[in-house]
């Protein structure tokens, strides 16, 4: 396997995405109602994706306009990122089962002058947030510092919960480390390694005075809120592996995805159970009885990143929709 990681996770998660967009709200025993083999579960003829794919997109285009204008900082960021989800919010095309938590929040972006704490829902921990993160691991110039700030501000311009901003940091850190060649079996213990050490650490740069939103007592107990979760899930993926089985539905072992700690460790799972068979992974995913397409569309991430552009499928890529933009992000960072 090779070619580039960035075009290879970005291929990935819309391939992902576009497997589980059929069988996201069936559980496993309707899926097999039509297709009793896991592991022969189709690649959509039409190839279309989701909201999870659109809101990474409008992420990328955001992170591109930032970094044309200088180094990564929160403005920089904000402002175009902050765009982007607006004009997501209002595109016709945004008709893909879309999150509650995504469609209010842009909502309350949209209206100017607004900052983005007041608009952010404090109380969501959906994996709206998360499942579109990747772009911020595959920018290789970005210090561990910019990737971790930029990756909890664009989680709370919609989902400001603690957990939110952890798993969406988690999830780029987890396409980085793999990006940058660390072999899948290291990658539970660095994860755990990376929540730990950052547990009780606020940036008020990144962040301002979000937590001062929430009931905690003080910023240092919301954000370790978060990473407790993280944490604990992290347990839950560490058992899972320790006793794989390719044959069960994943949601049974990480939980089923439509919040953020799950969506994580779920799509960890589905990867890490066959890390060098990636069309079996995004499969597992999407064959299962939780939130398949963002499951899949993270198990994708990681395999892509993992392996390279050439892990897919030359079909699957022909067909996918927003192929050539999907390229282009590859090509500008790889």
């Amino acid at each position: 396997m090779g070619g580039g990681k960035a075009t290879g996770a970005l291929l990935g998660l819309a391939i992902g995405d576009a497997m589980g967009k059929p069988t996201e709200f069936q559980d496993v025993e309707q899926i097999a109602w039509e297709w009793p083999d896991w592991r022969r579960l189709p690649f959509p003829a039409n190839g279309l994706i989701t909201d999870d794919t659109q809101m990474t997109l409008a992420l990328a285009r955001g992170l591109r306009t930032a970094l044309e204008r200088g180094p990564l900082a929160p403005l920089r960021l904000e402002r175009p990122v902050r765009e982007e989800f607006v004009d997501w919010w209002r595109s016709p095309d945004n008709n893909r089962a879309p999150g509650n938590t995504c469609l209010a929040s842009c909502h309350r972006l949209s209206k100017p002058g607004r900052p983005w704490q007041v608009a952010s829902d404090i109380g969501s921990k959906g994996c709206g947030a998360n499942m579109r993160v990747a772009p911020l691991g595959l920018v290789r110039d970005l210090t561990p510092a910019q990737a971790a700030g930029a990756a909890q501000l664009q989680s709370g311009l919609t989902h400001g919960h603690p957990t939110a901003l952890a798993a969406s940091d988690l999830t780029a850190h987890a396409v980085r480390k793999l990006a940058e060649g660390l072999p899948p079996a290291g990658l539970p213990a660095a994860l755990r390694a990376y929540a730990l050490a950052n547990r009780t650490r606020y940036d008020r740069t990144w962040l301002g005075d979000l937590a001062e939103r929430a009931q905690d007592r003080t910023p240092e107990e919301f954000i370790a809120r978060g990473w407790d979760d993280c944490l604990a899930v992290l347990d839950r993926l560490t058992a899972a592996l320790a006793a794989p089985d390719v044959e069960a539905d994943p949601c049974l072992a990480t939980g089923e995805g439509w919040i953020a700690e799950e969506a994580l460790a779920t799509g960890l799972l589905c990867f890490l159970l066959m890390p060098d068979d990636p069309v079996a992974a995004v499969r597992r995913g999407a064959y299962s009885s939780g939130d398949s397409d963002s499951i899949a569309c993270l198990a994708g991430a990681f395999a892509g990143a993992h392996l390279g552009a050439d892990a897919w499928p030359a079909e699957w890529v022909e067909r996918i929709e927003h192929r050539d933009e999907l390229l282009a992000f590859g090509g500008l960072w790889d």
